[in-house]
């Protein structure tokens, strides 16, 4: 009898504590959804929307509108509907790209076959979470125009503070008229680690892609095969870097020489650095100001240049440099090889002298020009590169140099190449 009289308070308390269990999975899986919404709009790069929000602790659902942080040209509008567990939340739903109605317009009508649908789990005491995207085939025509794509995945996953990010995407056709664009198969790697509101942060992409053609019957056609591009982009306490390395295996134009490479090899290495990091972060807040004041449909409200204008000055208070590491490349269809490097660096001396506003005019442009130094050198050197710049045959090595924005080389003018 005594067993029997434990049955009923087991029970209840059992079933209090799945209760207490879904409701703590519902209430962390919110905390997480809302955590990574702001630290995505803390890169200052997205405006993050919740339009709808129904919390429940078997199961929640929702609407988010991802679209730029200036103007809404494009916005990608994803429902989702979670079913929590005790362990973890199974999450699915819908990704819906739209265009703006300007343009829309511009555009014409666009359509696709189906709403791609992606799904994703949350796990409760781990905080991971990774989501699931899988393109099937599908073609949008406009205009006489046509996209192809064969199909695609995605895959992101991560906790607070890291993600990774894994997309592959099968072959993608751009035909209009006679021209055909062929892009892929291509994968791309990235993964994205930061601190709270992404005061300090690191981001490191990887593209692959397979082959790249463009075709006009009766003209040209141009096959570049592989090329690989990688970027790593670091704020820290003091400086915002960028560095980017570019390769690409072969360039070919079957049309022209089939049997001979256009360019093989070819090899770039650039790094943007000593960008002020307290003014990105300043520029950042005032734009996540701007986007908050400003109509959404407007690319920049009227005078958010001139707002932005000490923030964006204050970027250039390091006298930020590009150095390029190198820049190398053979080409045997003209008999050149190229090796290369060099730096440019800005003067950061008065710069209440600049008019962001003014960039849009000739004179405005020569004063910004005119902060800009630099030397470059070109080892090894055809010569058919000193006969082009009306050096001596016999030279080597071609030394650029960059004074107040005028290019020399080798001590003497930069003579005009085209007319």
């Amino acid at each position: 009898m005594r067993k029997e009289r434990l049955i009923v308070p087991v029970l209840a308390i059992i079933a209090v504590l799945w209760v207490a269990a879904q409701l703590l999975s519902s209430v962390l899986f919110e905390r997480s959804l809302r955590q990574a919404l702001d630290d995505l709009a803390a890169r200052g790069e997205w405006r993050v929307t919740r339009t709808e929000s129904e919390q429940g602790w078997l199961s929640s659902q929702g609407r988010l509108i991802l679209s730029p942080l200036l103007g809404r040209p494009w916005r990608l509008e994803l429902n989702y509907t979670a079913r929590h567990g005790i362990l973890s939340t199974d999450v699915e739903g819908t990704l819906l790209p739209r265009l703006d109605t300007v343009l829309q317009q511009a555009l014409g009508e666009v359509s696709a076959p189906s709403v791609p649908r992606w799904q994703g789990t949350y796990h409760t005491l781990s905080g991971h979470s990774e989501l699931r995207l899988a393109l099937a085939p599908f073609v949008i025509q406009q205009n006489g125009r046509e996209l192809t794509v064969r199909g695609g995945r995605l895959r992101l996953e991560g906790v607070y503070g890291d993600w990774r990010l894994r997309a592959m995407m099968d072959q993608l056709t751009i035909t209009d008229g006679p021209a055909e664009l062929r892009i892929g198969p291509s994968a791309l790697e990235s993964r994205y680690t930061y601190t709270e509101d992404a005061y300090h942060f690191t981001q490191s992409d990887s593209l692959h892609i397979d082959n790249v053609a463009l075709t006009y019957p009766a003209a040209f056609d141009v096959h570049m095969a592989p090329i690989d591009l990688s970027s790593r982009m670091m704020l820290d306490e003091q400086e915002l870097r960028l560095k980017g390395e570019l390769r690409i295996g072969e360039v070919r134009v079957p049309s022209e020489a089939p049997d001979t490479p256009l360019l093989q090899n070819a090899h770039t290495v650039m790094e943007l650095s000593r960008i002020n990091a307290d003014a990105v972060r300043d520029t950042i807040r005032q734009l996540r100001q701007e986007a908050a004041w400003g109509d959404a449909r407007l690319p920049l409200a009227e005078g958010t240049l001139t707002r932005l204008q000490p923030d964006l000055r204050q970027l250039l208070s390091d006298s930020p440099r590009l150095d390029v590491a190198t820049i190398a490349a053979d080409s045997p269809l003209l008999g050149i090889r190229l090796d290369a490097d060099g730096a440019l660096f800005f003067d950061n001396r008065q710069l209440d002298e600049l008019d962001i506003t003014k960039l849009g005019e000739p004179e405005e442009q020569a004063r910004w020009r005119e902060r800009i130094d630099g030397d470059f050198t070109w080892h090894d050197a055809p010569t058919v590169a000193a006969l082009w710049l009306g050096l001596p045959l016999g030279t080597q090595e071609l030394a650029f140099d960059v004074v107040r924005g005028q290019w020399r080389v080798n001590g003497r003018p930069m003579p005009d190449l085209w007319p």
